[in-house]
């Protein structure tokens, strides 16, 4: 199910978004949209699944402009534990037990799917630079992408973050 919505769907919505927040978000936001699809417990019983995926990435987009408005700072997984302060130091041990959950989330991927995640989040590199330098189309890069964030989705959804 998740497949072929993903399949009819995916242009439709990467449209969309790319109008409301630029070519440069576009693709992570329209995975997030597929990955928050696939955790709906509507999934099975659409009846107008693009309309289903549009309000989606419509909240998205509000959520989107919220954050760029706020400029939320995130500590990244490699900062040093080191802190100066016990803030700190509580902020750098969950960056380390965060990284640790996430790399045995991934762990579990296949390799290809594992691959493409740690390309685009951890490289920094954009879709098409994974497409080109695993030499497979674009929209493959994004159907790992969005099984990837699915899987880590439910893998850490239990975590209080």
């Amino acid at each position: 199910m998740l497949e072929a919505l993903f399949r009819n769907e995916r242009a439709g919505v990467l449209a969309y978004l790319k109008r409301k927040v630029g070519p440069e978000h576009a693709s992570d936001l329209a995975q997030e949209v597929f990955v928050r699809a696939a955790g709906s417990a509507q999934l099975q019983d659409l009846r107008n699944p693009g309309g289903f995926l549009r309000c989606i990435a419509k909240n998205l987009v509000i959520d989107f402009d919220r954050r760029r408005r706020r400029r939320i700072v995130t500590l990244p997984f490699t900062d040093n534990v080191d802190g100066a302060s016990l803030a700190c130091q509580d902020e750098g041990l969950h960056a380390v037990e965060t990284k640790q959950l996430v790399e045995a989330a991934l762990a579990e991927l296949p390799a290809r799917t594992a691959r493409v995640f740690v390309m685009s989040r951890f490289e920094e590199k954009t879709y098409r630079e994974i497409h080109l330098e695993l030499g497979v189309g674009k929209s493959t890069v994004e159907y790992h992408m969005t099984k990837a964030l699915a899987h880590l989705r439910r893998e850490l959804a239990d975590e209080s973050f």
